[in-house]
């Protein structure tokens, strides 16, 4: 496997990677984790910017005319590129709101005393 498939995988394991620990996060901010949470969105980070990374290689040398046609394997390397995006600023929300949430049960349970 060479070129544009090699491309499309290399987005797709990628950014895969970086949308699970996005989903992972959220998971350890609802436990309550939230230094667990915030390391594994880092690790999201790291991956997204490899697919991201080869993206913008595969995007440059479009401009260049150096690829030809686009084929449904690199469509759903961008779709998982996307989901990845947008999975991580769905993580960052929850992971406020968790943050909040933890926050205001300790003051509840502070007045109830």
């Amino acid at each position: 496997m060479e070129g544009l498939e090699l491309t499309a995988f290399q987005i797709i394991s990628a950014v895969g990677t970086a949308r699970s620990s996005y989903i992972e996060a959220i998971r350890a901010a609802k436990s309550g984790d939230f230094d667990g949470a915030k390391k594994l969105i880092k690790e999201g980070d790291e991956m997204f910017v490899e697919g991201h990374n080869a993206h913008a290689g595969l995007l440059e040398k479009e401009a260049n005319g150096e690829v030809g046609p686009l084929g449904l394997l690199m469509v759903h390397a961008e779709d998982q590129l996307m989901s990845a995006e947008a999975f991580k600023t769905i993580a960052l929300e929850f992971i406020d709101s968790y943050e909040r949430i933890e926050k205001l049960e300790a003051k509840v349970k502070e007045l109830e005393k």
